[in-house]
């Protein structure tokens, strides 16, 4: 048989391929990077969208997508899946991925290298295709029975996921029920991200943070009584040199009431486009200097007593 011949055979699966696209956003946590998770966009962008140090989604405005377009994209996903495993089976590798069923799905349509839905589930059969990311910065702010909706369809459809993540903020978590999370943890959402930033309720109006500290306790108390993995973000730094052992204080205050399974570092850096880059060109926010923000995060994790990780899985966690 000759390699056009060959081709013939799983080329009309390969243009299905082509064809087939979901809603894909930009952000996930670096832990979904190193798992190759699947993204799926359940809302696009941030409901609340004031955070004056978060350049994110500045300038785009929030959607609620209607569950059913979410999971029309499920069944994409699907789709797309079943016909990546029979261009497998026709070159004969039993479903498997590898670089030759990469190289075959290429050879017919070598586009498919720019298209970012295909290189995303890919990636994600390469490498187990066990877990999936819903983007983008709140998902629980979904209609608790839409939200559920759409898991239960995830699973059903994706019977091979072991874990689905996502970020959420605190006041969401305060905001809905115990019962409702707790039915959204047993529908399928296993882990959830939260921008904790401060425990300070200073630091958090001065960022516009739309939280308070009460807020983050009683969220953060409720996901974890939901049964959900907690990961919680604090900023070193963001009180600056004029609040920085507060900041410190009460942030582990905060964890302390929650206890989360991880703590992350995420380092303020102002950044040019937010509002409080304006602060700190006007000197109304003075950057610490590397000493001092260790010692901050001396202060900040000698108050700890908590049973979870405290991490600093990020490259701007070097000073």
């Amino acid at each position: 048989m000759t390699a056009a011949s060959k081709n013939d055979l799983y080329r009309h699966h390969v243009e299905k391929i082509s064809k087939l696209s979901f809603a894909v956003g930009v952000y996930r946590p670096p832990s979904e990077g190193g798992s190759a998770s699947l993204l799926l966009r359940v809302t696009e962008n941030c409901p609340w969208n004031k955070c004056t140090f978060c350049e994110m989604y500045k300038g785009h405005r929030f959607v609620y997508r209607p569950a059913e377009d979410i999971k029309a994209d499920i069944d994409t996903v699907r789709s797309m899946v079943d016909e990546i495993r029979e261009v497998s089976m026709k070159i004969g590798h039993e479903g498997r991925l590898n670089r030759d069923v990469y190289r075959a799905l290429l050879s017919i349509d070598p586009f498919l290298n720019e298209n970012y839905c295909f290189s995303n589930v890919f990636s994600w059969l390469y490498n187990g295709g066990k877990t999936v990311f819903l983007q983008d910065a709140d998902s629980m702010i979904m209609r608790p029975a839409e939200l559920i909706d759409v898991l239960r369809h995830l699973r059903k459809e994706l019977p091979g996921v072991t874990r689905v993540t996502s970020y959420t903020r605190s006041k969401t978590l305060a905001q809905r029920k115990l019962e409702e999370l707790t039915a959204i943890r047993e529908a399928g959402l296993d882990r959830i991200h939260v921008g904790l930033e401060s425990g300070d309720d200073e630091i958090l109006k001065f960022v516009h943070k739309g939280v308070t500290s009460a807020e983050q306790i009683d969220g953060g108390k409720k996901a974890m009584a939901a049964g959900f993995q907690l990961s919680e973000y604090w900023m070193p730094d963001l009180g600056g040199r004029e609040r920085w052992r507060q900041h410190a204080e009460n942030t582990a205050r905060v964890l302390n009431e929650i206890n989360p399974h991880y703590i992350r570092s995420r380092p303020f850096v102002p950044r040019q486009g937010t509002a409080i880059f304006e602060d700190y060109e006007q000197g109304r926010l003075h950057i610490s200097s590397p000493h001092e923000r260790l010692e901050e995060l001396r202060v900040m994790i000698e108050m700890l007593n908590v049973t979870g990780r405290v991490c600093f899985d990020h490259n701007m966690n070097s000073w």
